[in-house]
């Protein structure tokens, strides 16, 4: 971080007039769907060479950052809400950060592109990903899960994060890196070792720190002490529960394992029927003229809460003022109309369970 400082302050050789970069929905511009002829095209390079232009000198980048802009310029700052006035006194948070797809979205975009251009005006790309690359690696903790934030900012954003996909993206793309194909055949040899054990211990960790309960495992929390490996609350809202959605972003990963072991095979069935166990059906979660509720409505798709208590195994709500509900109609209507405390997000990894019992991973019968 003293680093990052520094070079930020190198910068800023002249008097620049204070700017505030506006938070955008920055995925939306960096899109991973497209042909792959469109990304060889002045489009998409102009997105390349703006991600480059924000990488931090960590090698990391920042959220919610619109990438079809102009270029950011030196002395300008990485992250949305920041000014370029006075730079010791900008509140340096979230440069370099995992969360909301950041720096995993960057560094696809920029192989998509490297692809399209293999020749020399692809280096520019191909070195931004390999820094990417590097600046990952670092941000791994030595028993193997990552931070929401990358160098290390202090309070719960130095947990190891699997809110919002934020480690199982990491792990994909690592996945993907180590296999050295399609977009990522540029990857050296050795990185691509690297990134092969990185995977391996980040699976360790998943296995390591899914919750068991009374001597049965169940699922997972957002986020752990790296440390201690318990689960930990966030933001003040955010309890030390179970997650279904995280659990289910988990269980999706770990059933796309080529080879999978009887540890992670084990992990999937009781996370799977922890999921089974806790759908409520017959419920929807909708707007009601009292604000958001639970209301009864028959044949409605699968419903899960998005927090179950590790001590009292049902739904669990939390509000700004650090309190703890059993009923979401207790929280305040700021915080219940604005957080999805149920959603039907786990139905996917139970599709996927239905399709990886099918495979015949289980009897040993899958097709490599």
């Amino acid at each position: 971080m003293a680093a990052d400082r520094a070079a930020f302050r190198a910068e800023r050789v002249q008097a620049l007039p204070a700017t505030v970069m506006e938070s955008s929905g920055g995925g939306k511009t960096m899109p991973l769907d497209r042909p792959a002829a469109w990304y060889a095209s002045s489009e998409a390079r102009h997105v390349a060479d703006v991600i480059v232009s924000y990488q931090t000198p960590a090698g990391g980048w920042s959220k919610n950052m619109a990438r079809d802009g102009a270029q950011r310029q030196p002395g300008q700052p990485y992250v949305a809400g920041h000014t370029s006035k006075a730079p010791d006194s900008v509140p340096w948070d979230w440069v370099g950060t995992f969360d909301n797809d950041a720096t995993i979205t960057e560094m696809r975009f920029l192989a998509r592109v490297a692809s399209q251009a293999p020749g020399a005006e692809g280096e520019v790309y191909r070195a931004s990903f390999l820094r990417g690359l590097q600046y990952t690696l670092g941000a791994q903790y030595p028993n193997g899960g990552w931070p929401q934030i990358y160098p290390l900012q202090g309070g719960y954003h130095d947990a190891i994060t699997y809110n919002d996909d934020a480690m199982v993206n990491i792990a994909t793309l690592l996945s993907a890196i180590a296999a050295g194909q399609d977009d990522y055949a540029f990857v050296p040899p050795a990185r691509r070792s690297q990134a092969a054990e990185a995977e391996r211990r980040a699976v360790a960790y998943i296995l390591a720190t899914q919750v068991s309960i009374a001597g049965s495992l169940t699922a997972w929390s957002q986020q752990y002490d790296p440390i201690t490996l318990r689960p930990v609350g966030a933001r003040n809202f955010e309890p030390d529960a179970l997650s279904s959605a995280e659990s289910s972003g988990l269980l999706v990963y770990l059933m796309q394992i080529e080879r999978p072991t009887p540890q992670i095979m084990a992990a999937i069935e009781a996370g799977v029927k922890w999921l089974q166990a806790t759908a409520i059906t017959g419920h929807a979660w909708q707007k009601t003229p009292q604000g958001r509720a639970l209301v009864e409505q028959p044949g409605a798709p699968l419903l899960w809460a998005r927090y179950i208590s590790l001590e009292t195994g049902k739904p669990v709500f939390g509000d700004r003022d650090l309190t703890l509900h059993d009923d979401v109609r207790e929280i305040s209507a700021e915080r219940r109309d604005g957080y999805a405390w149920y959603g039907s997000y786990s139905q996917k990894a139970l599709t996927a369970y239905q399709k990886w019992q099918n495979s015949g991973v289980r009897s040993g019968n899958r097709p490599t």
